[in-house]
């Protein structure tokens, strides 16, 4: 397996990458300048707290949470280490998932604490897909390293045998 370190090195030029990729687009004008920055703000918040790696009470994503780490223990509770965690598509959608709970449920303690509901959001498609990638693709691609570096090992241990 990849250290945290090695991930956050394949994940940073990907990011590179994915960034070059979108100056054509907005030089097409195929995607805006907001689009980018929201793409780019939720890759790097995926990229260092959102790692598949949750699930794991001792990873450097868990600590990267500082105070707030706690909130993961209940996912580290539910996801066995190497299961659906990283599974490809259900991964980051668990966490994604688990994200907005969280966010619901301080909304929740908002609303019951101040009487007031707060700010209304109109999440639109524009919004919501740069937003979505940002925070997938980071987790895809830690997966999909831990996948190759898993299958290399396999094949090195046969043919030693």
């Amino acid at each position: 397996m990849p250290s945290g370190k090695t991930h956050l090195k394949i994940e940073a030029v990907m990011l590179v990458l994915w960034a070059g990729l979108s100056v054509p687009l907005l030089l097409r004008e195929w995607i805006t300048s907001s689009q980018v920055v929201l793409f780019l703000g939720s890759y790097l918040f995926s990229m260092f707290l959102m790692s598949p790696d949750l699930d794991l009470s001792k990873s450097d994503a868990f600590y990267r949470w500082g105070v707030l780490r706690w909130l993961w223990l209940p996912y580290a509770w539910v996801f066995r280490h190497r299961q659906m965690s990283h599974h490809l598509l259900l991964g980051p959608l668990s966490r994604i998932v688990y994200i907005g709970i969280l966010v619901l449920a301080g909304m929740f303690i908002y609303l019951v604490a101040t009487g007031n509901p707060g700010p209304r959001l109109m999440l639109s498609i524009e919004i919501l897909l740069p937003i979505c990638l940002g925070l997938y693709l980071p987790n895809l691609e830690h997966i999909l390293a831990d996948q190759i570096s898993t299958s290399r090992r396999r094949k090195r241990r046969r043919h030693r045998l």
